[in-house]
């Protein structure tokens, strides 16, 4: 859930200096609110983002509690470090034994037998941080997108859960035979479109329904619609049809955010193929199947490391 405050009553600190932090016995960071928050003591770390209208918002990164650690999605964990809004933050990722790993690398693709996939929530929805797995650091941690010196924020808040599909990744020098250009160098990126805000950093199990082929600055970046298994509408959502009658506009609402959300900054569109279309969910896994083959060949050392990403 998100609430708004504003930059006054936030300078009071959330995670800055509202918290008095510790460490658990599994050396997850916990935040624990000062006298009269209340509800917060509860352990869950909160930072503020920026809002399209100049406001901030507290947003919870991993609110539930298991015996004494953040417990997200099956077996795995995150820990916080440094301050939100700064160059230093990061969220780091352990296994069920306190075993640090790499939220692209050790996290597996899919979730069961079942056909769905684990999603690793990078930018929670009603949100504006550009939050990303760092794909050239050491154990891929999440952290803000900087560009020419600059945290980055979008223009206004992203409407879905966002983020990415583990063991995938969209190979820069393989190029699409339809759409005519390469990959962008990531990991293939998720739009979860249920009805709950999830949380940064959260794994989290997802059907798919379909996919757009962007193509941003000349590179081909998938965008992978899913719902999370857990949403209310989950059992009622299998396909593309599926979206338009139970989330009516919803699909043309993604296409155009993502179409437009450059043009305040001064760029273009971004552009997209197969005539603007959100393909299906069987066109949707066979782009899932291709990257993680990518995927595979990068992390076995068959095609070379010439991007220098970090593959630990």
């Amino acid at each position: 859930m998100i609430t708004t405050r504003s930059k006054a009553s936030l300078s009071r600190g959330v995670m800055a200096s509202g918290f008095n932090r510790r460490q658990t016995p599994g050396g997850v960071l916990v935040g624990r609110s000062p006298a009269g928050v209340g509800a917060l003591d509860s352990l869950y770390a909160s930072r503020s983002f920026r809002t399209s209208h100049s406001q901030q918002a507290v947003l919870n990164l991993s609110p539930k509690r298991l015996g004494g650690v953040w417990r997200l999605f099956s077996t795995f964990k995150s820990e916080v470090a440094g301050e939100a809004e700064t160059t230093d933050f990061r969220i780091f990722f352990k296994d069920s034994s306190g075993n640090s790993v790499s939220p692209w690398h050790d996290i597996p693709l899919k979730a069961g037998s079942d056909g769905t996939f684990n999603f690793i929530c990078e930018i929670p929805k009603e949100t504006s941080a550009k939050m990303e797995v760092a794909t050239d650091e050491n154990l891929t941690p999440i952290k803000q997108d900087i560009k020419k010196g600059n945290l980055r924020f979008y223009p206004y808040n992203i409407n879905w859960n966002y983020g990415l599909f583990p063991q995938t990744w969209e190979d820069p020098g393989h190029i699409d035979k339809d759409c005519e250009v390469a990959g962008d160098n990531d990991p293939v990126d998720v739009v979860e479109i249920g009805s709950t805000q999830l949380d940064m950093g959260g794994v989290y199990k997802v059907k798919v329904l379909g996919v757009y082929a962007m193509i941003d600055d000349g590179e081909l970046d998938w965008k992978v619609i899913t719902i999370n298994v857990d949403d209310p509408k989950a059992s009622m959502v299998n396909n593309v049809a599926d979206i338009e009658k139970e989330f009516p506009g919803e699909l043309e609402k993604i296409l155009i955010w993502f179409r437009d959300y450059k043009m305040p900054d001064g760029k273009p569109q971004n552009k997209f193929g197969y005539d603007n279309k959100c393909l299906d969910k069987d066109f949707a896994l066979k782009v899932i199947d291709e990257t993680h083959a990518f995927y595979n060949k990068l992390k076995s050392g068959a095609r070379e490391n010439t991007e220098e990403l970090s593959l630990t």
